[in-house]
């Protein structure tokens, strides 16, 4: 790694302050600043066509009728859903509690 100034100038001379008993180096000349762009607002869009839209129906039809339910072959549908859920339920929990007695005495015998 090289930090040596970059002009050649030896020691700190290009770090230093220029002297203030010196001319000021002349200023920059300026160029003339371009106008400023002016904004003509968003291009106009053409109308639609009087046909873009598909046709629509004013009125809908009406809903049809539901199908009537059998209030007395659902209560007994779920009655025998319910008795198949406990039933498996039970069996289950009986599979489980011999499980766990099997490895409860295990444990302790």
């Amino acid at each position: 790694m090289n930090v040596s100034s970059p002009t050649g100038a030896p020691d700190d001379a290009y770090w230093q302050r220029p002297d203030p008993a010196a001319t000021p180096p002349p200023a920059p000349a300026r160029r003339p600043e371009p106008p400023a762009p002016t904004y003509a607002g968003p291009p106009t869009t053409p109308s639609p066509s009087p046909h873009w839209r598909p046709p629509t129906i004013a009125t809908p039809p009406p809903p049809r009728a539901l199908p009537p339910q059998d209030m007395d072959a659902l209560d007994e549908a779920e009655g025998s859903a319910r008795t198949v859920t406990y039933g498996i339920g039970l069996v289950a929990g009986a599979i489980a509690l011999i499980l766990m007695c099997l490895l409860c005495a295990r444990a302790l015998f």
